[in-house]
């Protein structure tokens, strides 16, 4: 047909060339001021926490917009399908919606929280990796709160993110990461002397409600030799948020520190985004070559929010009441911690488990103990009694702690464990005055020693314990008495 209509435009005998190069200059003129094409679908239900939408063909994971006839926007994601039918989870409330309302996919890189107007399909063939939500990440986020979709919180205008990255996970070939060889420092007495963590290392911070696993967290943001912080604030209360920054992490914490906030308020989606964007900021870092510290309060709210929306699209509870997604979330998002190729960063993750009504057998408590590299237990006793960080040094242990330290050092270790343990179990006896002194030597020292081993494991907040200082007081704890 274009050599039928170039024939017609170059024929001299033709007496309506002219016309027909008015005319084609005119369609050209049309094309490049026409819109784009944009492909779409519409509603057709929305019943609680998913909606869903025909019209569309995009894969788990694709990034959508639903236009309202108000004008206003809700962005959603695509978390699973049946047949043509289309299951989105909506990031922000979806109040306004009515039936039949336009589904527009996100079909670039383009950050959504920078975004003015609604995406377009630039090509048709786009690769689906390419539709997936892209976030920033880089050293322009440092000293800043963001949301769990990357948008600022703190006021401080726009970000300065050096480039965009999905909430893919980056899967490692277990023998391409670096051994964990190098200890981390984390200023906190107990955890450095007793409970040494290597940098690469995944720890959990198993705690009930109120016994002071945020004020933990705060000092080892605080006091820690990493190079960079990356703090998730995952469904927790919101006023603890503006706490957790200004009182627990501190102006000093806070320059070299990333965090993102995603409260109980916001809806489940956004929780899960939540701790994918965090954990994708931290593993930037340690591509860069440095050294990244990631908290993560808490595990078990992100483990809710992938329950809210496995058992929203129809997935049955199996494990009181959690689907099966939640226990294969779980590692997915674990395991893009810890160190990277040999000579590369690392990511040490500390992860709290919310223990409801300490109960240490919970099944998210006891999924995380098995895939992390170890776990700390603060205790309602210690906590109740003034003990803090209250840290139950019986119930805890660090994995990778015997190929970090010297045999000397770990018989050290053992030997605090031992007393301490042997006055624990004796302390009812001694408090009636029915052990009579002499009968078990072990014990003997211990009731001696045991005002120093409740000093050397309590510590202010506000005071930082290096990894030197600490295994130094350590020794001289235990050394011989004359």
């Amino acid at each position: 047909m274009s050599e039928i209509i170039q024939a017609i435009v170059h024929s001299p005998a033709d007496p309506h060339a002219g016309q027909w190069r008015n005319f084609l200059k005119g369609c050209g003129d049309a094309a490049v001021a026409a819109e784009p094409f944009q492909r779409s679908g519409h509603l057709t239900r929305v019943t609680g926490l998913v909606m869903e939408a025909v019209g569309l063909k995009l894969a788990v994971g694709s990034g959508c917009t639903v236009l309202m006839p108000n004008g206003n926007r809700v962005e959603a994601e695509v978390v699973g399908f049946n047949g043509d039918r289309l299951y989105l989870m909506p990031t922000q409330d979806v109040f306004g919606l009515t039936p039949g309302a336009k589904v527009v996919p996100w079909e670039n890189i383009t950050n959504p929280a920078t975004l003015s107007e609604p995406r377009v399909a630039s090509h048709p063939r786009r690769r689906a990796s390419d539709r997936v939500r892209h976030f920033p990440v880089g050293e322009g986020l440092l000293g800043r709160v963001l949301d769990g979709v990357g948008r600022p919180l703190d006021g401080l205008g726009p970000l300065k993110a050096e480039r965009e990255a999905p909430l893919v996970n980056q899967s490692f070939n277990p023998l391409d990461r670096e051994p964990i060889r190098q200890i981390l420092d984390v200023g906190v007495r107990a955890i450095n002397a007793l409970l040494t963590v290597g940098r690469g290392q995944r720890m959990g911070l198993f705690a009930g409600s109120g016994v002071g696993k945020s004020v933990l967290l705060g000092m080892m943001a605080r006091y820690t030799s990493a190079d960079v912080i990356v703090v998730g604030l995952i469904g927790e209360r919101g006023r603890e948020v503006k706490e957790f920054i200004e009182q627990i992490l501190g102006a000093e914490g806070l320059a070299r520190s990333v965090v993102v906030a995603a409260p109980a308020d916001t809806w489940p989606l956004m929780r899960l985004q939540g701790a994918s964007y965090a954990t994708s900021i931290a593993e930037y870092f340690r591509d860069q070559g440095k050294n990244v510290l990631l908290i993560m309060d808490s595990l078990t709210r992100y483990a809710m929010a992938q329950r809210e929306i496995a058992l929203a699209i129809g997935e049955p509870p199996a494990t009181k009441g959690y689907p099966p997604s939640v226990f294969a979330k779980l590692p997915q998002l674990v395991e893009r911690a810890g160190n990277g190729i040999k000579g590369g960063g690392s990511i040490t993750a500390f992860y709290t488990v919310l223990t409801e009504g300490d109960d240490q057998q919970d099944p998210i408590a006891d999924s995380a103990r098995a895939i992390l590299d170890g776990h700390i237990v603060l205790s309602r006793q210690l906590a109740e009694s003034g003990h803090y960080p209250a840290i139950d040094i019986e119930a805890s242990i660090s994995r990778a702690m015997s190929g970090l330290i010297a045999p000397e050092y770990f018989e050290q270790v053992r030997g605090f464990k031992q007393l301490y343990a042997r006055y624990q179990r004796s302390r009812d006896l001694i408090s009636v005055g029915a052990y009579a002194p002499g009968s078990d030597p072990l014990l003997d020292r211990a009731i001696v020693l045991h005002p120093q081993l409740e000093a050397f494991l309590q510590q202010s907040m506000f005071e930082c314990a290096s990894h030197v200082d600490s295994v130094a007081d350590l020794g001289a704890l235990l050394a011989p008495q004359s």
